[in-house]
């Protein structure tokens, strides 16, 4: 499995190296200006890196052992939508983001009937009744929780390698959760694509090289997304509330900037500088590290973010089959990022 894992992680890096070295012929239509409301980095940058993250995974495919197979080909086929509509956006700035969220949510369809596997298991009694009992609400469901999910993904993709490193986080958690459980060959998976996101944080961090793009944020958030529900669809013994609190952050970022632009009277994706991790870069980066570079500054926000993020996951694996502190740790994760998010917002890091 280590091959595999190094053949991927390989494969990506190579990958985003050849897409930063030929910008000349393909920057035209691949560079991210640095104008506008959420960026933060102070130059052009290929924004594709999603082409490397998916030819990194279809490596991966290709070296695969025959058990991990009906995992992985139905999930590439079904991410496709995902990726291609990321990747639109990312060559035409014209693919708005409702269009882009329906396509991951039709990725989720896509897995659900490919594989006939759909999200039943919330740890919610009368939820999971409803779901068990008609499929059509267990595949609605499915495509509404797969597409949110990619969304918060797409949503925390603001600087230098942290939606990767947050991705590679929760993958991490959910791999040990499934090893824990015992499914070793969905474990393989999760660590797999996590040394392929790997390969590409190696180039996006700390310099920011390349960027994921809409095409790798919305990719990666679907792959997460759909490998969780596997686990728990797989793995009935693993407590649904430990698998969201293993992919906390990017969760509970998501519903607190929809809640935000919603008081604020702004439509649910309205783009803005109020994430968390934006108010960590105004508040903290900028004053306590003002003679560092820029493009530092920008990178020095991400082990913040992943710091906060790695205490969810650890939670998540330590309570994986004990729903009740499994719900004790995401009510305590949300009130310190409430706090943490409070005292930025308001007041500044002192």
């Amino acid at each position: 499995m280590i091959q595999i894992l190094l053949a991927g992680m390989a494969t990506a890096f190579v990958m985003c190296w050849v897409l930063v070295l030929t910008q000349r012929w393909h920057g035209r239509f691949t560079l991210d200006s640095s104008q506008g409301v959420q960026k933060f980095h102070t130059h052009p940058t290929p924004r594709i890196g999603g082409v490397a993250v998916m030819t990194g995974m279809l490596t991966v495919w290709l070296l695969s052992p025959e058990p991990w197979l009906p995992i992985l080909g139905p999930m590439l086929l079904a991410s496709l939508p995902a990726f291609v509509f990321g990747v639109a956006e990312d060559l035409t700035k014209r693919v708005g983001p409702r269009a882009r969220l329906l396509a991951t949510m039709g990725s989720g369809v896509a897995a659900s009937l490919i594989t006939s596997t759909a999200l039943t298991h919330t740890g919610i009694p009368f939820m999971d009744q409803a779901l068990q009992a008609w499929w059509p609400l267990a595949l609605a469901f499915t495509a509404f929780a797969v597409g949110g999910v990619a969304n918060a993904v797409n949503i925390v993709d603001g600087f230098n390698g942290l939606a990767s490193g947050l991705v590679i986080i929760c993958l991490c958690a959910l791999g040990v959760m499934a090893l824990q459980a015992g499914d070793t060959t969905l474990a393989g998976v999760m660590f797999a694509l996590a040394a392929v996101v790997g390969g590409f944080l190696a180039v996006n961090f700390p310099l920011g090289k390349i960027f994921l793009g809409d095409g790798g944020a919305y990719v990666l958030g679907f792959w997460l997304a759909w490998l969780a529900v596997l686990l728990m669809e797989r793995n009935p013994g693993v407590s649904p509330v430990a698998v969201l609190l293993a992919c906390a952050y990017p969760v509970v970022e998501v519903v607190f900037s929809v809640v935000r632009r919603i008081r604020r009277a702004h439509p649910p994706m309205h783009p803005d500088r109020l994430h968390l991790h934006s108010l960590v870069k105004c508040r903290v980066a900028r004053k306590q590290l003002a003679h560092w570079p820029t493009v530092m500054q920008n990178a020095s926000v991400s082990p913040f973010v992943w710091l906060i993020a790695s205490g969810a996951s650890i939670l998540g694996v330590v309570f994986w089959d004990q729903p009740v502190l499994a719900w004790g740790g995401l009510v305590a994760f949300t009130m310190v990022y409430a706090l943490i998010y409070r005292r930025l917002a308001l007041f500044g890091w002192r």
